[in-house]
């Protein structure tokens, strides 16, 4: 019942991300606001969400674990319903930043909890509840938000936290032990440090959700928030390494095994999450799916995630974890090189035993990457150390979103310049043209215009809406070749960062982590 109960307030958590995502056209028409005023109801939950995951461990040393995860679950629903009565876009904002500061604390303190409760046999199976809602949490968010706002609105996909927040509230309250009764002096408060980590995670995640749109560097406002995260998060560490009391323990990173994991949870982040997020966005303005319709897409590969925790609840601990995590590395690699092969043809058959894989990579990797960075920590620093290596994935899901973002776009610009040379290259004759591509290009072209004359009469209307058809084939056949390049890249960063396993343990080393009270 702990790990159910812990394993809710990360799904509450998870979820809340990318159901969003889908409802931004509605809440745009509704609050009649722009579209780039509207990204701050996702970018404004980032920031707040990922500054408060480092602070988890000081906020439950200093509050009590179970006041701590009592308070973010009451907090995070009380700020769904307000997202949800919001009457204008500042007030909807305002409560997006409240729930994403209380939901911050419900997937790192959520996984603390478990290695601080269960005996080292008990890990793999708490680790795989709890891993079901970290893993098929984001292929569900699209569907239901997809279905809520069809049915009843976007405001439902506020209001619909609030039966789930209080069942894990009251589940809370049943299971989870009392804290002790603490001793000794109060700690004093490290609100210097608590600042400066805001303002640099804030900046830096700021920068990396609106970078595209921004065209990057050559914005201003860019640029203020890169020298913000630079700034922030250099005077961050230096102030925490040298007080006694940090607000961030940064000295845990001192343990090899959790260092090497949380660099290899921010390549899962990039990866994984990356994955999940371009595999939408290709059947969406490839295939024309419906956000709904590519949430679907992926569910077969929750599904198979949900099957995979189970039979890994059962190997984690028994086998070494760095050879799972590279069989599972090995998985994802398989994924992103059938996704790299896709073509004209490419259809959601072809789709679909690629998402499994992905399923079953993904699954391989999370369970025994948390045993072998954090089974073997000290109980002292389980919870700082969780904290850190949970911000590291979420932090590489935004890097590996803002990544693949820029370099669709980038790439696709490349290619649709290539293919316009190669049916047109400067400087040459229409004669010559005529004799390099007029066999398959005029014959193309000429299909076109018997269509369009057809349905028109107007040679020249044909004739223009002809051109227009071709340059729509070339946009398409220049955005299928940027996926591939996406999907190629996201396998090459899983094959040069698998030399980070062997500075990881091997996961099983401990008979328990700590005892049950």
């Amino acid at each position: 019942m702990i790990a159910i109960t812990a394993a809710l307030g990360a799904i509450l958590e998870i979820i809340d991300t990318s159901i969003v995502n889908v409802a931004m056209p509605d809440i745009q028409g509704n609050l009649g606001s722009t579209l780039s005023e509207v990204g701050w109801v996702s970018t404004a939950y980032a920031c707040a969400n990922v500054v408060m995951i480092p602070l988890t461990a000081w906020l439950s040393d200093h509050f009590g674990r179970r006041q701590y995860l009592l308070f973010s679950l009451i907090g995070f629903t009380g700020a769904s319903v307000l997202c949800g009565l919001a009457g204008n876009l500042p007030m909807l904002i305002l409560a997006r930043v409240l729930q994403g500061l209380c939901g911050g604390g419900l997937l790192a303190k959520g996984q603390s909890i478990l290695f601080e409760t269960f005996d080292r046999h008990e890990q793999p199976a708490a680790q795989a509840i709890f891993g079901i809602g970290v893993i098929a949490g984001p292929a569900f968010g699209p569907v239901l938000g997809g279905w809520l706002t069809d049915t009843l609105g976007w405001r439902w996909i506020f209001f619909i936290n609030l039966p789930v927040g209080i069942i894990a509230v009251l589940m809370t309250a049943a299971f989870l032990p009392r804290d002790e009764a603490r001793h000794g002096p109060e700690r004093r408060v490290d609100w210097l440090g608590i600042g400066l980590l805001t303002v640099g995670l804030a900046c830096f995640q700021t920068m990396l959700e609106e970078g595209q749109s921004e065209d990057w560097f050559s914005s201003n406002f860019i640029l203020a928030t890169a020298a913000g995260a630079a700034l922030g998060l250099g005077l961050f560490v230096w102030h925490e390494l040298r007080i006694g009391h940090p607000a961030v323990d940064l000295r845990v990173l001192r343990h090899r095994a959790l260092a090497a994991g949380s660099l290899y949870s921010l390549v899962l982040g990039m990866g994984l999450y990356g994955v999940m997020f371009a595999v939408p966005i290709f059947v969406q303005n490839y295939l024309h799916f419906t956000a709904a319709q590519s949430g679907f897409l992926l569910m077969p590969g929750a599904f198979a995630s949900a099957v995979t925790m189970i039979a890994m609840g059962r190997v984690s601990g028994r086998v070494d974890a760095r050879l799972l995590i590279a069989g599972g590395a090995l998985v994802t690699v398989a994924t992103a090189v059938l996704l790299a092969d896709i073509n004209p043809s490419t259809g959601t058959g072809s789709l679909f035993w690629p998402l499994i894989l992905r399923g079953l990579g993904g699954v391989m990797m999370f369970i025994p990457l948390s045993l072998a960075t954090l089974g073997d920590l000290p109980k002292k620093d389980i919870a700082a150390g969780s904290g850190f290596y949970n911000l590291t994935r979420q932090l590489g899901s935004s890097i590996g979103i803002a990544l693949i973002t820029t370099a669709l776009a980038h790439r696709e610009a490349l290619h649709r310049a290539i293919l316009v040379e190669k049916l047109a290259p400067p400087g040459g004759s229409p004669v010559t043209q005529i004799r390099m591509f007029g066999s398959a290009l005029t014959t193309r072209l000429q299909l076109f215009d018997f269509s369009f004359i057809f349905h028109s009469g107007d040679p020249v209307r044909a004739q223009h809406q002809g051109l227009q058809l071709l340059d729509r084939t070339i946009d398409s056949q220049a955005l299928l070749l940027s996926f591939a390049d996406v999907f190629a890249y996201v396998a090459l960063a899983f094959v040069a960062t698998l030399p980070l396993l062997l500075l990881l343990g091997k996961g099983r080393k401990r008979e328990a982590v700590v005892d049950v009270h």
